[in-house]
């Protein structure tokens, strides 16, 4: 009795720490959104459910434009109000004569679906369609691309508008795959491991694609001193304080150190453009984040961190955002 006892408790002991393992490595694995991307340059994930609260408090109302309104009313979902987290991918695009030019997206948006509504609006407006792992890919006609809707569960959709289905087609492989905790793109099994945890954004690769004009990056209307070609890990995490940290990882010790330095000097300039901003809550949401930035060099990486008012997001998103659809 005794021996069959000590059996079972064995038995009891492994499962538990079978259990605990699994709960370990899936804790530590990236969303499952993000998990589900194609091979591409540059992956950025937001996870919107801790906004979801404040957003509706302090959000002011959005004159709609009159297709998304239709959008809404055919589907039911709303982007600010049902839309829970969005991971999207980047791909460089090299021909310049393709309407993608120079990047094309693949996304995972998970949020608060009705499957039936939306089957019946994608069906309504696609101009060709395609069955492929069991599930049916839309084709929709957008500006000279064929952006491709796919409904992969109950909560979440891809789409992609790349040249080609082989992204999408990706992402429906992936999903069967999806329980495995560590699968995923080659970008981000090399470095999700090091974008902090309690992460609510974060982006790794070339992320400066989007934002890139005449081989350099923008961000509102400055040219920084870096390439599109950059590799960056950014990540937007809670320590106490909603925090801002970008990391470029260079090719030399020396080149970050010219880096550094370039925009240590730049983040001089725009601490003074902005002294003369008008004192409102969005202007002096921007200076204290600009007063708490540091630039330093780690041998050939060059971090930029700040800490971010928490009034931050709802100020940019009532003072400057725009509504889907305009």
């Amino acid at each position: 009795m005794l021996k069959r006892t000590r059996k079972t408790l064995w038995i009891v002991a492994a499962i538990v720490l079978v259990l605990a393992a699994a709960l370990y490595l899936r804790f530590k694995a990236p969303p499952e959104a993000a998990r589900l991307l194609p091979e591409s340059d540059g992956i950025v994930y937001v996870n919107l459910r801790p906004l979801h609260g404040v957003m509706r408090k302090n959000l002011k109302p959005v004159l709609r434009a009159p297709e998304y309104q239709a959008f809404i009313d055919a589907t039911g979902f709303d982007w600010e109000r049902d839309l829970d987290e969005a991971a999207v991918a980047l791909h460089r695009i090299t021909d310049p004569k393709s309407p993608n030019f120079p990047v094309a997206y693949s996304m995972v948006l998970v949020g608060k679906l009705d499957g039936k509504r939306l089957a019946a609006f994608l069906d309504a407006h696609a101009n060709g369609k395609e069955v492929y792992a069991g599930h049916t890919i839309y084709s929709l006609p957008s500006e000279g691309r064929t952006v491709r809707v796919a409904q992969i569960g109950y909560d979440s959709v891809a789409i992609s508008n790349t040249p080609t289905p082989e992204q999408i087609h990706s992402m429906l492989d992936r999903h069967r795959s999806a329980a495995l905790p560590f699968s995923g793109s080659t970008l981000l099994a090399e470095h999700y491991s090091e974008i902090p945890l309690l992460s609510v954004a974060w982006g790794m690769g070339h992320i400066g694609l989007p934002f890139a004009e005449d081989g350099r990056i923008h961000i509102l209307g400055m040219a920084l001193p870096l390439g599109p070609d950059s590799t960056f890990l950014a990540s937007v995490h809670w320590a106490g304080a909603i925090k801002l940290r970008i990391e470029e990882i260079a090719d030399t010790d020396t080149t970050a150190a010219s880096q550094a330095a370039n925009l240590s000097l730049l983040l001089d300039l725009a601490r003074g453009a902005t002294l003369g901003l008008g004192p409102n809550t969005a202007n002096n949401s921007l200076k204290e984040a600009l007063r708490t930035a540091q630039i330093s060099q780690q041998r050939n990486r060059v971090v930029a961190s700040a800490t971010l008012p928490q009034s931050l997001p709802i100020d940019l998103l009532n003072g400057g955002a725009s509504t889907p659809g305009n």
